[in-house]
């Protein structure tokens, strides 16, 4: 069963910036698109950014202007640049994974930004 791992959340002040990132496992996996969600303490899950095969990107109102999302095709690996971080960009970030007929979703990395 494919995986999806997660890595690069940490502590760091506000202004600052981090770079998640998310391979798969293992496998031969072609996604339709990967994307960024994020959750905060007592708040739903939320889209942060997502990107397709084309290329095309999407981002949530709060997140466009200071993140990037990236995708290595060979590596089957995808990328969240934070720059200008926030105390509301506080959440443990889940990265996902689409393909026609299912979703893969990772554990999730704790990005915790102090005032």
């Amino acid at each position: 069963q494919v995986q999806l791992v997660e890595s690069g959340g940490g502590l760091v002040q506000a202004g600052g910036s981090l770079r998640l990132s998310c391979a798969a496992s293992r496998g031969i996996v072609s996604f339709y698109s990967m994307g960024w969600y994020r959750q905060a303490p007592g708040n739903q899950r939320e889209l942060v950014a997502t990107i397709f095969n084309s290329g095309a990107t999407n981002y949530a109102d709060s997140a466009k202007g200071r993140f990037t999302i990236s995708r290595d095709f060979v590596k089957n690996t995808v990328y969240l640049q934070m720059n200008s971080l926030k105390p509301e960009d506080t959440a443990v970030y889940y990265c996902n994974g689409q393909v026609s007929t299912a979703q893969y979703w990772g554990k999730g990395t704790l990005v915790t930004v102090s005032p």
